[in-house]
Parts: structure tokens; sequence; C-alpha cells
């Protein structure tokens, strides 16, 4: 560009060699210039006479001196600058009636000093850029490096990449990965951005991995392509531009940079493909007019902060890819445990996903409208995974429980009432053997005499002892039932273990041993007290179990959140009678959902399933009673969380 030279409108150019060999603009002025209007890429020369000095606000001809060269500009036959005209701001002063040859020299060594301080600025702004770019790409490194969700991640390398190279749009394209670990053929369209277009239709595609598109050239051979303008491309280059885009849109793509992302092993794990980098970046290229206008090409210095940021990228989605490889891993191994601790109790199929269903449930809809003390309580999405995750597994200890315990359905085992059984149908029988041989007895002694009569006697007793028997069985098989809540009486039981019968020995003994008598008097239940001690180890099982795995920082509580999940506010709990703050708000949340669930349950055989509204009405009695935490239970309720489990047959 050429130099500027500004001069007072009004004043003699006499004598001043401004002829096209000096390649000076002239510009008349009426005040000084705005020093921060200037265009830092020309240089530019003022000449300062009386007049402007002295209209010049107050720091004006200091800050002008920082871009342009001032020259002092004296009246005809002033020989030496006044006081107006002495400042230390002026490289010169021009006399009045100065010989054309100093006027010259002066000049030149004007625009000389006008070039270096364009230089001079060049350099600096140079400067601030390069440490303005590092300073960015490092604050990227550190964003890319923490980030684990790869949709987020991919939105981040994108906006990111944008941002430093001034681009207008951005696509992203992942190489698919083959669980056979075959050779990848394609690459997957994941995410675009573009500026002037914001609202576009996205959807998912894939192209093939070789030289016929821009992408695809790119995966194929590792090299970057630094395109002016794709409708311009040379005959001989294999790829091709698709511009079925522009031409739906209206949109003019031109300059490009596409690039390779590579791991730390150099694989080639995608293509980030820039668009229409521009002159300033909050332009809207709003048509083919202006995109001819502002677009640029990229420059060698963009391809070097790409480069930066896509070697960070690739690096950081490697990372990402591998994380949720860890975590389908992960998801797998709950997923095996889970399964492991259903083959052992079919009966509780599906609980502990419920469980974890509903404690999710619970958490969101906190974050979202908190009850009482909870309004402004919120959970992370890793402390909603680490939720998940805890009531998964908040059952698994179960694994360290005796079957015959854990999958016991009556308050007897099975066996043992088949032994009962087998006892009553040995006193039926007896009793039938009992009338006949009365009847034979009756026969041999009396003959036929009244054998009607006696055998009418002899039948009648032994409908009576038969229905006797029935009674005392029936009672054995209803007190045989568990309850949800306590309830019953035991009178006819102690009545039955008072009776006694004579065995195949004739060795006397009680109709129901005392043992089965204990069993049958559970008043709620279907454990007694020493296995119900088993059962309720299983949550110090499942805390041994989940302390040995090297959980992550963000999962490290979900031990502690499972230990919990049977204790009482109160205090009333288990295994550890922890009450109060010493349970976690996440263990409050799956004690509720895990009663709830236990409580509405239709598959499991040893109790009667309990409606929606009355496991409610129970949950409501023990918040009351201070067990459970009363705010979270009316989120569980009023946010209607219970429904997410409910199913038609409940």
């Amino acid at each position: 560009m050429k130099p500027l030279l500004y001069i007072a409108e009004g004043r003699s150019l006499s004598g001043i060699p401004l002829d096209a060999e000096h390649g000076v603009e002239v510009r008349r002025i009426t005040a000084l210039p705005d020093a921060e209007a200037l265009d830092r890429r020309v240089p530019a020369v003022v000449l300062v006479d009386h007049g402007l000095a002295r209209s010049a606000p107050p720091g004006a001809l200091e800050a002008l001196s920082a871009r342009a060269a001032l020259v002092a500009l004296g009246d005809p036959d002033e020989a030496e600058p006044g006081d107006d005209l002495a400042a230390e701001w002026f490289t010169s002063f021009v006399p009045g009636n100065a010989p054309a040859r100093l006027v010259g020299a002066l000049l030149r060594g004007a625009v000389r000093h006008a070039l270096a301080l364009v230089e001079a600025d060049t350099a600096r702004y140079g400067e601030q850029r390069s440490r303005r770019e590092l300073a960015d790409l490092t604050q990227v490194g550190v964003a890319l490096s923490t980030e684990r969700d790869l949709t987020t991640l991919l939105e981040m390398i994108l906006s990111q990449s944008r941002r430093i190279t001034w681009s207008d749009a951005a696509s992203l394209y992942l190489v698919e990965r083959h669980d056979d670990g075959t050779r990848p053929t394609t690459l997957r369209f994941k995410l675009s951005q573009n500026h002037s277009l914001p609202d576009l239709p996205f959807s998912e595609f894939t192209v093939p991995i070789d030289h016929a598109s821009l992408a695809g050239y790119a995966a194929a051979t590792g090299d970057a392509l630094t395109i002016d303008d794709v409708y311009e491309l040379p005959a001989y280059v294999p790829y091709k531009q698709n511009r079925s885009f522009d031409d739906k849109f209206g949109y003019r793509t031109k300059s490009m940079l596409v690039f390779p992302m590579k791991t730390h092993r150099e694989e080639i794990i995608g293509v980030l493909q820039l668009i229409n980098r521009k002159r300033r970046f909050d332009t809207v290229l709003a048509s083919p007019a202006v995109a001819e206008a502002e677009v640029l090409p990229y420059t060698t210095r963009d391809v070097e902060l790409v480069t930066a940021l896509a070697a960070q990228a690739g690096v950081a989605i490697e990372n990402s890819l591998l994380y949720e490889d860890i975590e389908k891993l992960f998801e797998g191994f709950v997923t095996a445990a889970v399964t492991a601790i259903e083959s052992r109790d079919p009966t509780t199929s599906g609980h502990s996903g419920r469980v974890a269903t509903l404690t999710v449930g619970l958490a969101e809809a906190v974050n979202r409208a908190g009850a009482g003390r909870y309004k402004q309580l919120r959970f992370t999405g890793e402390q909603i995974r680490e939720i998940r995750y805890a009531g998964l597994l908040h059952d698994f200890g179960k694994v360290g429980v005796r079957e015959q315990v854990l999958v016991k359905q009556k308050k007897l085992y099975g066996p043992d009432l088949d032994i009962i059984r087998h006892r009553f149908a040995y006193l039926l029988q007896r009793a039938e053997l009992q009338f006949e041989r009365e009847r034979a007895d009756y026969l041999l002694e009396n003959g036929t005499e009244m054998y009607q009569q006696a055998v009418a006697r002899l039948n009648e007793a032994r409908r009576a002892k038969r229905a006797e028997l029935d009674r005392f069985f029936d009672a054995i098989v209803k007190a045989n039932e568990p309850t949800v809540m306590p309830e019953g009486t035991f009178e006819e039981l102690y009545e039955i273990n008072q009776r006694t019968y004579l065995d195949f020995d004739g060795v006397e003994r009680p109709l129901l041993h005392d043992d089965e008598l204990q069993f049958l008097m559970i008043r709620k239940g279907n454990l007694d007290e020493r296995e119900r001690r088993e059962i309720e180890s299983h949550v110090t099982h499942t805390y041994r179990f989940l302390e040995q795995i090297p959980w992550t920082p963000e999962l490290k509580r979900i031990p502690e959140i499972a230990y919990g999940h049977h204790e009482k506010l109160d205090g009333r709990g288990y295994p550890r009678q922890v009450k109060g703050e010493a349970i976690p708000v996440q263990t409050r949340m799956m004690t509720i959902s895990d009663i709830f669930d236990a409580l509405t349950a239709t598959d499991r055989p040893y109790k009667r399933a309990v409606p929606p509204e009355r496991a409610l009405d129970i949950l409501r009695m023990e918040a009351k009673d201070g067990m459970l935490d009363s705010d979270l239970l009316e989120t569980f309720v009023e946010a209607g969380v219970f429904r997410a489990v409910l199913r038609s047959d409940r």
C-alpha cells in the first residue's frame, strides 16, 4: 500500500516532491486524524501546522505519534518551530521557506519512520497473536483432555478449530471401527457447524475411505488438503467436491482446509474439514456474492494451528472412544453381576434394574425441583451415573447368602412342609386302617348283630378325625404364608403342637414340632431371626465386594451409597444402625426406591403384592415415624417417579 501523507486543508505543497516516483497518497485534513482509526498496515506521515497543533485535544499528538510519523510544518519565513510545534512527538521540523531538497529528505525520513512504526506494530501484533493462539491452544488442549463425552468433545473441536482459523463452517468425520479388528473402509459424518446457516438439518452418513472425496482422500493418504477454491480444482486431482449442499441451501463453499486427525500411534481416527476462512469471524455469508468478497484462502499459519489442534483432537477422540469402550466393558460386568444375582434368586428378577431406574429418576426429579431442603441440590451427570451403578449393584452381596435362605418362599422350607404333609397323610392313613381294624374286630366279636349301627359310629369317628387333621393342616398351610405387615394369632398352632401321635416305631411325638412351630409363628415375612441376620448380611457382603473394585474418582462413592440402602434415619435400619446425616442423600433415595419396589413387586411368591397407593401410604408412615426422608419422598410422589417401573399387571 502507498504511504499516506496528511496535510492541513489550504496549506501549499509547493516545493514538496510528491511525484509518482515517490508513490505517496495525499489526504487533506481539517483536524488531526484519530490514532485508533488509522490502518495499522499503512505507513502514515502527518504534517502538523500551528492550526492542527492548537486544535488538537490533550494527548492527541502523543497517541498519534505511536501510529504515524509526525512532522512539524512551519509557516513561511519560520526558521524554527514555535512552542506548539516543539513537542517531542515530532520526528522533524520543516521550515516554511525550506528548499525542496531539504523538504524531500525530511519527508523521506518521515516515511522511513512511518514504515518502521508499521513493522514494529506488525511484529507486536504478530507476537500478541502468537501468544493468544498459544494460550488458546493450551486452553483447548486442557479442555479436550478433560472432556469424556464424545458428542461434547466433537462440538468443542469444531468450535475451537473454527475460532482459531476464522472459519465459517466445519465438519467432522470419524473412522468407522469394526469389532472384529478388520481394517476400516468408511468414514462416518458425525457433526457439522455453520455460522451462516445455523439451523441446518443434520443426519449421519458414510463415505468410503478412498481418493474420490476430499475427506476420504485425507483419511486414505494422511495428507492435509489446502484448497483456495473448491470450484476450481485442477483436472488432474482425483478428488471432487460435491456441490449438492451448495445448490440446495444457496451456500458458496470456497476455501477449504481438510485435515486428517491421528492417534498417538499415527493411525487415522477422523477427518476435520474447515470451510471458508473469513476476513471477520462474525461475518455472515448470506449469499454467494458475499462469500466471494469475504472468504480468504487458508494460510500456512492456519495449517500450523490446525496441525497442533488436530494432534490434540485426535488423541482426545481416541481417549474418549477408549473411555467409551471401558464404560461398555464395565456395563457388561455390571450386567453380568446382576445376572449372577438374579440367577440365584429368579423371583427377584429385575429388582436391581428397577431400583436403579427409580433412584436415578428421583435424582433427576430433585435436579428439576427438589422439595424442602433439597431445592438447591443438583447432581452432576457423573453423580447420576454413580447412583445408577450403585442401584444396579446394591444387592450383589446376596451371592454370599445360602441359597436355601435366599430363595425361601414360605415360613417353612419346602422339604419341611413336605414332611408335615407326609405326617398328616400317615395319620389319615392310620385313621383309615383303624376304622377297618375296629370294623373287623366288631364282626369277629359280635357278628352281624347291630353291625350297621356300629359301622355308622366308627364312620362318624373316622370323619371327625379326618376333619380335625384337615383343619390342623389347613391352619399350618395358612400360617406358612408370609405377610407384609405383622398379623395373625397362633392359638391353633399351639393346640396342634400339644397334640401327639405314635410313629411307626410306636414312639410318641408332637403333631407339630417345636422348631416347626417357631417358623410358623413368624409374625412378618418368612424368615426367623437367624435367617434374617443372614439375609441382612448381604449388605455387608455387597460393601466388601464393591470396595475391592478400583473405582475412578467419579464413581468412588458407589460402595458407600450401596452400603446404607437398608439403614433408616432413626437408626433402626441395618447393618450398622447409622442415622441422620451419616446416611448419604443418594442412599436415602435408594432406600425409598428399594422399599417401593419390594412392596409392589408381583414376582415374589413368598408375599402378596401391595398396590402402588398402599405402598406409598406405607412409605409415608415410615417417613412420619422418622425412618425415611420426607422431603425426598415428597419429590418421589409429586414427580411421579414411582410410575417409571409400574407395569399393567401391578
